[in-house]
This record gives C-alpha cells, sequence and structure tokens, in this order.
C-alpha cells in the first residue's frame, strides 16, 4: 500500500478533476476521484481518503445535502469546499455543517495546498486524540475490572507485607514464584504484578500445567507446525509466542513434566526457543510469574521440580498464608464477595447474621478463598430475606469445625429409630472455647477497623443489632 496521503476529489468538470489532480500529484499526494454525489460516497467507503475536496454543483444532488451525509457517515475525515458558487451563505452553512474550510474557484494552488496540508495535520490530531481516548478507556475499564474483581483484600500483617513487596518487585523483569495452598489467591497476586508491571500492556497469558495431559502440555507452550504429530491439523503459536512483550503465568509449574522443565529452563536461558515440528527459532519475550500448591523443597526432593529450574524461578519467592492463618481477612473477604454476587445476581445487597460470621470465622478453610467465595455466592443464591443466616451455610462450615491446620474432627452420627442419621456438632474443649472467643474478638477489631470506628457501620458489617455490638465490645475490653 502507499504511504502518501491520499486526496479524494468530488467534481463533475473533468478539466477541474485534472487540473487539482496535476497539484496534489506534484505535491507527493494521491488522489481519488469521483463525479457525483453517489460515485463519491462509494470512493469515500472503499478508498477512504485523508481529505476530500468537494464541490457543491453536483449532477445528482445539492452540495451541502452530500456534506450532512458525509459528516454523519465518516465524521473523521475533514472536507474542503471548492466551488465557484462563493455565496456568503454558502461558506457559513458549510462551515456549520462541519467542513473543514471554503475555498472559491478560481483559487491560488498555494493557497489549496496550504489548506490540504492543515487538513491532514487536523486528520492526524484528530486519529491519535482517538487512539489516546481508545487507550485509556481500555485502561480504564481494565483498571475497574481488577478493583471489581480482583482487588486484594488484606488485614493481616503477613498479607500487608507480601502486597508490599509485589508493588516493589512487579516494575522490574525479575521471576517470581508465588507459593501457598490450593485456593489462596496466587492467580490474584499474578494479576498484580502484571498489571503494575511495565509489561501492563502486554498480555497476561495464563497455563495450568495440571489441566493438561503430559504428552498435551509441550505443544501448548511451545506452539507446534502443522503435521507435527497426529492431530496437529494446523499451526498453533503456543504460550511463549503469545506471551511476547507480556506476562506469562505458569500455575503448578511442580506438575510440568521433568523432561519439559528441562527444556524450559534453556527457554529462561537462552531466551528463545523452536515451536515442535519448526526449524525456526523464536524469540523469547516474556516476563516469568509461576505458582505451585506444593512446597518448593518437597516437589524437589520427590523429584517433582528440578532443583535448577527452582533457582531460576525464584529470584523472589511469595509464600501465601492460608485463610485459617489470617481469619482477620475473613469478614472484609465476605463482604467484598456479598457485594460483587448481589450486584451480580441484581439482589438488593443483603447483611450476614452475627451468627452466620461465628460459623465462618470457626471453621477450617481447606479451600482458602475460593471456597470462602463458593460459600457466599451460594448464600447469596439461597437467602430468602435481607440477611443471610446459619441456614444458607454448607453443612460442613455450620458444624464447627476447629481453625487449627490439620484434619477436623468428624461430626457425631447418630441414627434414629426411623433409620435416618443426623449430624451433631461435636462439643468443644476449653482450648477452642478460647479460640473462637479470640475469632470473635478479631472479627470485631477488623469491622470497626474497616468502618474507621463507626459502630453503626460496624454492626451493619457484622450483621448484628448496635446493642448487641456494644454487648460484644464491653466483653473484650474494647470500649461501649
Amino acid at each position: 500500500m502507499s504511504s502518501q496521503p491520499l486526496i479524494g476529489i468530488i467534481d463533475d468538470e473533468r478539466n477541474i478533476q485534472a487540473t487539482l489532480a496535476a497539484i496534489l500529484e506534484r505535491r507527493g499526494l494521491a488522489v481519488a476521484a469521483a463525479f457525483t454525489g453517489k460515485q463519491g460516497l462509494q470512493m469515500i467507503t472503499e478508498q477512504t481518503p485523508d481529505v476530500l475536496l468537494l464541490d457543491l454543483g453536483l449532477p445528482d444532488g445539492e452540495g451541502l445535502d452530500l456534506l450532512k451525509t458525509i459528516r454523519e457517515l465518516h465524521p473523521m475525515l475533514p472536507v474542503i469546499v471548492v466551488t465557484a458558487n462563493d455565496s456568503l451563505n454558502n461558506a457559513i452553512a458549510s462551515i456549520k455543517i462541519g467542513a473543514f474550510h471554503f475555498i472559491s474557484k478560481p483559487y491560488v494552488p498555494e493557497e489549496l495546498l496550504s489548506l490540504v496540508a492543515k487538513a491532514l495535520e487536523q486528520r492526524g490530531l484528530r486519529q491519535e486524540t482517538a487512539q489516546l481516548r481508545e487507550e485509556t478507556e481500555r485502561l480504564k475499564k481494565r483498571v475497574q475490572k481488577a478493583e471489581a474483581e480482583l482487588q486484594p483484600v488484606y488485614k493481616n500483617t503477613k498479607m500487608r507485607e507480601l502486597f508490599e513487596l509485589v508493588d516493589q518487585v512487579a516494575p522490574s523483569e525479575a521471576n517470581v514464584l508465588i507459593v501457598g495452598e490450593s485456593g489462596v489467591g496466587k492467580e490474584v497476586f499474578a494479576n498484580r504484578i502484571h498489571e503494575s508491571s511495565v509489561r501492563a500492556r502486554g498480555p497476561l497469558i495464563k497455563l495450568n500445567c495440571a489441566a493438561f495431559p503430559q504428552n498435551m502440555i509441550e505443544g501448548e507452550l511451545f506452539g507446534y507446525k502443522k503435521g507435527a504429530f497426529t492431530g496437529a491439523s494446523q499451526d498453533f503459536p503456543g504460550m511463549l509466542s503469545a506471551a511476547a512483550e507480556g506476562t506469562l503465568f505458569l500455575d503448578e509449574i511442580a506438575e510440568m513434566p521433568i523432561d519439559l522443565q528441562t527444556r524450559f529452563l534453556r527457554v529462561l536461558q537462552e531466551r528463545e526457543f523452536r515451536p515442535l515440528g519448526s526449524t525456526q527459532v523464536m524469540k523469547a519475550d516474556f516476563r516469568l510469574v509461576a505458582a505451585s500448591n506444593r512446597r518448593p523443597e518437597e516437589a524437589i526432593r520427590t523429584g517433582r521440580l528440578r532443583e535448577d529450574l527452582y533457582y531460576r524461578l525464584n529470584t523472589f519467592t511469595l509464600s501465601i498464608p492460608p485463610l485459617r492463618e489470617r481469619t482477620e481477612d475473613i469478614p472484609e473477604l465476605a463482604q467484598l464477595f456479598l457485594q460483587r454476587f448481589c450486584s451480580k445476581m441484581n439482589k438488593p445487597l443483603l447483611t450476614i447474621q452475627s451468627e452466620a460470621y461465628d460459623a465462618m470465622l470457626r471453621y477450617h478453610w481447606p479451600g482458602n478463598v475460593r471456597q470462602l467465595q463458593n460459600v457466599i455466592e451460594r448464600a447469596v443464591v439461597l437467602a430468602q430475606g435481607s440477611m443471610i443466616t446459619p441456614r444458607n451455610l454448607p453443612l460442613e462450615v455450620t458444624n464447627g469445625a476447629p481453625m487449627e491446620p490439620g484434619r477436623p474432627p468428624e461430626p457425631a452420627i447418630v441414627t434414629s429409630a426411623a433409620g435416618s442419621t443426623q449430624h451433631l456438632r461435636p462439643l468443644m474443649t476449653d482450648s477452642q472455647s478460647f479460640n473462637l472467643a479470640e475469632r470473635e474478638k478479631t472479627a470485631l477489631m477488623a469491622a470497626l477497623e474497616q468502618c474507621n470506628g463507626n459502630k453503626k457501620k460496624a454492626a451493619e458489617l457484622l450483621g448484628i443489632h448496635r446493642p448487641t455490638l456494644y454487648t460484644k465490645l464491653k466483653k473484650f475490653g474494647l470500649g461501649g
């Protein structure tokens, strides 16, 4: 395609078209011409000129009407009206409709060329402004999405320190390894790292190494050429190519086959790779964030993770604590999920009853934050009134499982005379009662902190009446 600006001409006189074309082409401009309004609209649609020279006296209609149509269909196209009918009314009408300028015949060529140059400059500025506006809108939507869906919630000191470290590490190109149990929010951290990095405008490509059969991961990661193996019916670029100028997030890295770990380590060292079935070497331009729900030392000892790959990965290691070790985050997380799902289901914002909060604070959350999110979503679906009660929570949550790590005690099972079974909540030891009180105190403190000490709002957040809140505050020596 030609890099010359294209100037469109709509004029029914052939000699005038030829003269205009000669003037423009001598200045290195390309020309596309039409004799009627209908031809002109087709020319604009098919050839997209950068500037249009329009005569008002056309054989198939009024030029001002055509100008209106052009402004509606092609608002970014600068139109210079060139006509022998140089009445003041025509000039004013043309400018009001949106013409860039009005020039009468006969004209001075230099004057016309000067107007064309200014119109081209204006078009360039408009396009640049539109692109910036579009990019700003895209970034705004990405930020809103991140704030709405991935906003980190933490009161826990260790979590606060982790996010402070993330904000320091993110702008660098350093590899990051995120370690934590399933559901703790490793992907949230990966998103935060990417969004805060210099590669934020590039893609964030995610590959879960545990989600594919071992014989498929290599093709997904490196890509392949058509015919590289049975079933490769077309070329596939692969995740390494897709992550160019962005971030590659490899979840469950310890589930990657050992022989593939060797090949991937070479990619990290040499920053290049070759798709399956190809002789072409491709550049590897990505920032790596990896994650594992296995402790690295254990994965290395059991032969699931190469030690040399681990040392490449762990320039920075983020160890995310399980939810049972940061129970002070539960009320705020629950509130965040509550707002999200009430909005998604077009329900008025519900409140969570204090007994439901108590149950959630007692529970050990083996599925961590992801499980809490699912529990709140289920509760929003099941809630009948304006409040979420223990009845809306799953039995495993309301059965009062202990908060300590490890296998919780099974509830006693009693068989009735009718043959049905009932689950009885296990009796609590003095130690468990103490832990329960501590959890309740923690929830109260977290609610007050979130509400900046406003007891009315704190009571609403916890789903209890203000007198009940005052009683609990007095009980724990937190003020009345």
